[in-house]
């Protein structure tokens, strides 16, 4: 009786989960939509929507129908898909690596996506048959070689890739990869202005083409990452254990790792460097939901989404009408709960 009630306890404080996490997703679009520089009414929103649907915006302003439709909805669109890709991601490189600690922006995997996408800036890199698509697939190529490397040489330091080994492999890289940016900054000359901006993290003004260079990324590494949630469920308990349970591990790893790379890759080439949200999010679903990957991906995307679209509100709004890079905002929230995980692993340990 009393096993029945914990598991109808648990299933029930899931979907609570998913139903507040789906709550406040949409405060935050409602929220993002209706305030700035000039304030829409949200009678004035669901009006612009309901006229997209049926066809006519008799009876509404002009003027809010193109700043929703042409300059809010987008931008949030794109803050939303970038939130969620970074989060998920994080998500599954905690996951695997069976490391609180570990994120696109930690491991280094953000610093090799904008290295590739500042290149292709750069050198106006448009590969044969990808066109646009070039920026987004050579971020995504350079976040996986960067991953690759970063776990390769913590496991030639120390073969049982301790938490603090995988973490300071991913800062020398992340500094390397840093020096590498700042001497194509210094030789970009008229492009300074262009991958400066690009390079603290924003979603301003981009419109419907970044999202629909980052949405077919975002489609397959999220399908993918759900579809190994139970594998990173066994994985958990150790690689030799997973074997056991029938689990391919080498296989399931890469795809986790390519997957995990693949969105963060993607997000960096159309919002630029933005941290934190990978550690951040994963951390507070499974702080309230639990650590099983079925749930704890889908969540962490969700809340993803909510996070940056309120964080490129702040970015936006608090210091009117100068905006601020949104990866400043990131920072300034993942900074001290980056340092609360770190103290806290480290009593932990000692306990």
């Amino acid at each position: 009786m009393l096993k029945r009630f914990i598991r109808t306890f648990s299933v029930s404080k899931i979907w609570v989960g998913y139903v507040l996490s789906a709550l406040l997703l949409v405060f935050a679009f409602c929220l993002a939509i209706t305030v700035g520089t000039v304030q829409v009414p949200l009678k004035e929103m669901l009006q612009i929507f309901g006229g997209t649907l049926f066809g006519t915006y008799e009876g509404i302003e002009p003027m809010f129908t193109t700043i929703v439709l042409y300059i809010r909805f987008p931008r949030v669109v794109l803050a939303a898909l970038v939130g969620a890709s970074l989060a998920v991601a994080g998500a599954s490189f905690q996951g695997l690596l069976k490391n609180p600690l570990a994120d696109p922006y930690t491991l280094g995997v953000s610093s090799g996506a904008s290295v590739g996408a500042v290149m292709t800036i750069f050198l106006g890199l448009t590969l044969p048959g990808l066109g646009r698509f070039t920026l987004p697939t050579v971020s995504i190529l350079a976040a996986i070689l960067t991953l690759m490397i970063v776990l390769s040489f913590a496991r030639y330091v120390d073969r049982a890739m301790k938490m603090e080994t995988i973490i300071l492999t991913g800062i020398i890289f992340s500094s390397f990869l840093g020096s590498t940016l700042s001497l194509m900054i210094t030789l970009s000359g008229e492009d300074l202005r262009q991958i400066i901006t690009w390079l603290l993290g924003s979603v301003s003004m981009r419109g419907w083409e970044y999202i629909h260079l980052i949405a077919p990324f975002f489609v397959i590494g999220s399908m993918l990452l759900m579809w190994n949630a139970r594998e990173l469920n066994a994985m958990a308990f150790g690689e030799e254990r997973a074997h056991h349970l029938g689990v391919n591990v080498q296989l399931r790893k890469y795809i986790v790792l390519v997957s995990g790379s693949l969105l963060t890759g993607a997000a960096v080439a159309v919002s630029g460097t933005i941290g934190f949200v990978g550690l951040v999010v994963p951390h507070m679903v499974r702080t309230a939901w639990g650590a099983d990957h079925r749930h704890v991906l889908p969540l962490s995307m969700i809340n993803g989404a909510s996070l940056l679209i309120v964080c490129d509100l702040i970015a936006r709004t608090i210091l009117s009408p100068t905006e601020l890079p949104i990866g400043v905002i990131t920072a300034l929230i993942g900074a001290p709960v980056f340092g609360y995980i770190l103290i806290t692993q480290r009593k932990e340990r000692r306990g």
